[in-house]
């Protein structure tokens, strides 16, 4: 029968949640929502980290987006999944959303009040402000983030007996909106999405763009320490002077693209190049320079970011940065329900797994939290269906990629099985002229392929989650 769980004896009635970001919280309110008590473990204030700011939970350290919103993108199936989940992390962000087209993003601050504030309101949580350097004895749900700290990432890797790998995520810079000249700006979203108010454009001229790739590759950048330097980046998450120097025409086609976009103050000849900063918070006060993150120096950022027209005079609320991630070759360290294989009252969650980006670090904090709930309760852990976006990333994580070229990965169709792999009720032959020759198949367009994969993933999240409910 498919889906039957055998029935385990129930464990240590208190899970241990260490970490306090995405995952951890997320983590924490799948467990406890459950009636599993539940000890959530945050390291700050009493001691930071080089990129957060506050003593929050959930604070977003890097954009406030949480990316495309539509259910045609990876992302935004990910997005509906953990929607239908009971997801505190995407039920708070839509509560807090501030436009940004077609994404979904967030008031920061708002955003961290709120998660901490529903968590704190469940009576079987508590929240200890305190660092964890061992690894726990007990069932526990490591979720420490990129920003791990070095006692325990230390004792991980004694536990998982492989080399951490390393890479780095940048910060964006952040302006002030009323620092932003509108007689050279405007606001407009990419092919006119959204509010008409979700991003701020600055406009380059051929000469301006590559006066300014040129000043971009030569600026300043904060020296790497020692043990930084053959560290990688992450491929999804350049920073803009390491993209410009790949190719003059690099953030033309990138970041910087002008499609979709027609500047009122002089829409003829187009832009050769445009810089967007999307709204940062509720207020509309702040934006951040999309794909501007960076490791120039801070001299060189004000220096350089106000010769962008419109940016002249820019107030910045707060610079561009630049941390170092950590995160284990889980493939060879993880069972297929999370647990560490050398120790098994050991789940992971969050980017230290190898996922990217916000909300794929909140889902696995999702499956975790749900894993624990049902074994602490007597049932062996149900896996989301491979067709799912929580299913895709969990396999990928765990079984689906190399050991030897593990990479942080954000969510994508290409970690889907085909369309033609697997059972599904959706019919892919008929044609807009009728259906084709018996035994054909028409190729599917990329939207119509989108569109398939969404469907059959919800429809198979549908029936894991009914199950779930038939064995609770």
């Amino acid at each position: 029968m498919e889906g039957q769980r055998a029935y385990v004896q129930p464990m240590e009635p208190i899970l241990h949640v260490i970490g306090g970001g995405l995952a951890g919280c997320e983590a924490a309110w799948q467990a406890a929502s459950r009636q599993i008590p539940v000890i959530l473990h945050e390291m700050r204030p009493l001691r930071a980290t080089p990129a957060h700011e506050g003593a929050g939970l959930a604070e977003l350290v890097c954009s406030n987006s949480l990316r495309n919103d539509d259910l045609g993108s990876g992302i935004g199936l990910l997005h509906e999944e953990m929607r239908r989940c009971d997801s505190l992390i995407l039920s708070v962000a839509d509560a807090v959303k501030v436009p940004a087209g077609g994404a979904l993003a967030v008031d920061r601050q708002a955003f961290s009040t709120e998660v901490e504030k529903r968590l704190l309101a469940l009576p079987n949580l508590t929240l200890l402000r305190e660092e964890v350097t061992q690894l726990p004895d007990v069932p526990a749900i490591i979720s420490s983030g990129p920003l791990t700290s070095d006692a325990l990432a230390v004792e991980l890797a004694k536990a998982t007996g492989s080399d951490h790998l390393h890479f780095f995520d940048a910060i964006a810079p952040i302006v002030t909106q009323d620092s932003i000249d509108f007689s050279k700006a405007w606001f407009q979203s990419r092919w006119d999405k959204g509010t008409g108010k979700d991003y701020i454009n600055c406009p380059l001229s051929k000469d301006e763009y590559f006066a300014f790739v040129e000043a971009l590759i030569a600026a300043d950048t904060v020296e790497f320490h020692d043990w930084e330097k053959d560290t990688p980046y992450f491929e999804g998450c350049l920073p803009i002077e390491v993209m410009a120097s790949r190719g003059a025409q690099t953030l033309a086609f990138g970041p910087m693209k002008p499609v979709g976009l027609t500047n009122p103050h002089g829409p003829n000849p187009k832009s050769y190049a445009v810089i967007q900063l999307r709204q940062d918070n509720a207020l509309g006060t702040l934006y951040n320079m999309v794909g501007f993150q960076t490791k120039l120096k801070h001299g060189e950022q004000m220096r350089l970011f106000r010769t962008i027209p419109g940016l002249e005079n820019a107030e910045f609320a707060r610079l561009g940065g630049l941390h170092r991630n950590t995160f284990l070759c889980s493939p060879v360290v993880l069972d297929a329900s999370l647990r560490l294989k050398a120790r098994p009252n050991i789940r992971m969650a969050g980017q230290i797994t190898g996922c990217e980006g916000y909300v794929e670090s909140a889902a696995i904090g999702l499956l975790a939290g749900r894993f624990w709930a049902e074994e602490m309760s007597g049932q062996s852990p149900c896996l989301p269906p491979l067709e799912t976006a929580l299913g895709a990333l969990l396999n990928h994580i765990t079984s689906g990629a190399g050991a030897d070229s593990f990479q942080p990965m954000n969510i994508n169709f290409g970690l889907f099985p085909p369309l033609s792999a697997l059972p599904t009720n959706i019919d892919c032959r008929a044609t807009h002229d009728g259906p084709p020759p018996e035994g054909k198949r028409r190729k599917l367009g990329a939207k119509e392929r989108r569109a398939a994969y969404a469907e059959r993933a919800l429809d198979r999240l549908g029936g894991w989650l009914r199950n779930n409910i038939s064995e609770a």
